[in-house]
Formats: structure tokens, C-alpha cells, sequence
């Protein structure tokens, strides 16, 4: 079986900005209540998962000891 590729267009980064921007509009437009609990939990994963992106990625990181 031959795998595909996807060369990606966008960055990580900016991909993880856009999805978490459009969580937090339609979290916005919902009352307050579990639906709306669960997108703004995404969205906090998306930036947790940004900040890491960017320490990982980062030139001053160290290798652990």
C-alpha cells in the first residue's frame, strides 16, 4: 500500500490560530452551558498545543538532562 503525502500550504502554527479563532466565534455565539464549556476546552488545547509548537521549535531549547 503507497502512502500519500500532503505537503501542507499553511504552518502549524497558523493553522492552530485559524481553528481556535473559529472555535472561539462559534463558542461566542452559544449560551453558556456544555457545548459551549467543550469548544472554549479546545480552544485552550489549541494554544496550549501552539506554545509547545513554539518551545519545541524554539533555538534555545536544551535536550533534558
Amino acid at each position: 500500500m503507497k502512502r500519500h503525502y500532503l505537503k501542507q500550504s499553511v504552518s502549524f502554527q497558523d493553522r492552530l490560530s485559524a481553528w481556535a479563532e473559529q472555535l472561539r466565534e462559534q463558542a461566542a455565539k452559544l449560551k453558556p452551558g456544555r457545548e459551549r464549556d467543550d469548544l472554549l476546552a479546545k480552544v485552550r488545547q489549541a494554544d496550549v498545543a501552539a506554545h509547545l509548537d513554539e518551545w519545541v521549535n524554539s533555538r534555545g531549547l536544551q535536550p533534558p538532562k
